[in-house]
């Protein structure tokens, strides 16, 4: 059951990673082809926080933490976190994860939390609207 829960653990990873690359992806084309839903606070701001979460565990040399539970499942089950892996969760930890140095990784964070700032600016948030009070019956 333990190596199970790793694989969902690393299936919820890729989805992370999805979700920050695939947003900066979609943001910068919403940007070119005018999509306005880009522009929405909500997911701008959730995008913004997921990126710069992964910048700063990086520059403070922290280590993901569903990374840490993933091995630590493995180990739990009695396997080893980096050999014992199903075809299924190799398939998708061979897509999040690339052999770089500790240096590549922070640098790479890095620059991609700044890019992703710099959209900010370049791809405004829609503005925040304010709400319009509807005239009182009362004056009529």
């Amino acid at each position: 059951m333990l190596p199970v829960a790793a694989d969902v653990l690393v299936f919820i990873h890729s989805l992370y990673v999805l979700f920050t690359v695939g947003g900066a992806l979609l943001i910068l084309a919403g940007g070119l082809f005018r999509w306005s839903w880009v522009r929405g606070r909500l997911f701008r701001i959730i995008h913004l926080c997921a990126v710069l979460l992964v910048a700063l565990e990086a520059l403070l040399g922290v280590l993901c933490p569903l990374t840490v539970w993933e091995y630590e499942l493995r180990k739990a089950a009695g396997k080893h976190a980096e050999e014992d892996i199903s075809f299924v969760g190799r398939i998708l930890r061979d897509l999040i994860f690339v052999e770089l140095p500790d240096w590549g990784f922070l640098l790479l964070y890095l620059a991609f939390g700044a890019a992703v700032v710099l959209l900010s600016f370049c791809i405004p948030w829609e503005p925040r609207r304010h709400r319009r009070r509807k005239p009182s019956d009362e004056g009529q």
